[in-house]
């Protein structure tokens, strides 16, 4: 049980400083060590990546930080948050149609790979890809409700793609982009679990297991805002990079253990 409070508190330190939530990290992690069920493992994840942001957030609130700039990036929060909620739908008719769940992780698996490596790839080249200054707040909605859907079908909290999002259409630098991120994910988060506790599909889970994940997110989101604020935009870019590496080959290994 031990492993899932390092696993959460690395994920969530990594994730405080280039603004991924953590569960881009936890969910491919949590399948390689299978010691639980596809739709345990993705409550777990949004749990933790609902308590790493909101004391990321919280922290950047009451510091009175102006980075995240609220005026342009709700409309985006909330359309990720309804989009979550409809792809958690999807996820769980998905799931309740096929009984061979071990196919739906696998299927998981191979779409966060996808994503990953076309993430990596927009990372790399990146300053060759001229941004976008969007500040219609309706396109805003519909990106979100884009990112929403693609998050929550694949159990993660979807950072990574808030990140190209926020790089793309809305010109941000890293650490700007980051900040953002996390508070797409806590809107998008906490309308989730209320939608997933009201509809009653919160699946069994082992209440030890769920609150060392809680805490190793909290204690990995206070050291990585510390050590956000000593490392460079380049420096977040090439954290991100091997984590999206890492990512990909995770992912790629679980694909072929489910289908074993």
């Amino acid at each position: 049980m031990i492993l899932y409070l390092i696993i959460s508190f690395i994920a969530c330190l990594v994730g405080a400083i280039c603004g991924i939530g953590g569960g881009v990290m936890v969910r491919p992690a949590l399948d390689l060590l299978r010691w639980t069920s596809v739709a345990t493992i993705s409550f777990f994840t949004s749990c933790m990546v609902l308590a790493m942001t909101c004391w990321s957030v919280g922290r950047s609130i009451i510091a009175k930080d102006k980075i995240i700039k609220l005026k342009d990036i709700t409309p985006l929060a909330i359309g990720a948050a309804v989009g979550g909620v409809i792809g958690s739908n999807i996820f769980n008719l998905i799931k309740n149609y096929f009984t061979n769940h071990d196919l739906v992780g696998s299927v998981q698996s191979a779409l966060l790979m996808i994503v990953s490596i076309a993430v990596l790839m927009y990372s790399l080249f990146r300053e060759r890809i001229k941004p976008h200054h969007l500040t219609d707040p309706f396109s805003h909605v519909i990106i979100g409700l884009v990112i929403g859907v693609a998050s929550s079908f694949l159990g993660i909290g979807g950072g990574h793609i808030n990140l190209v999002v926020l790089y793309f259409f809305f010109g941000m630098n890293s650490k700007e982009a980051a900040a953002n991120s996390l508070y797409i994910i806590l809107i998008s988060k906490i309308t989730q679990l209320v939608a997933t506790a009201v509809t009653g599909n919160i699946p069994e889970f082992d209440w030890i297991s769920l609150n060392l994940m809680i805490f190793g997110a909290i204690a990995g989101s206070a050291v990585g805002r510390v050590i956000s604020k000593r490392i460079s935009n380049k420096g977040v870019d090439r954290l991100f990079n091997t984590l999206m590496v890492l990512v990909i080959i995770i992912s790629g290994y679980n694909i072929w253990q489910y289908m074993l």
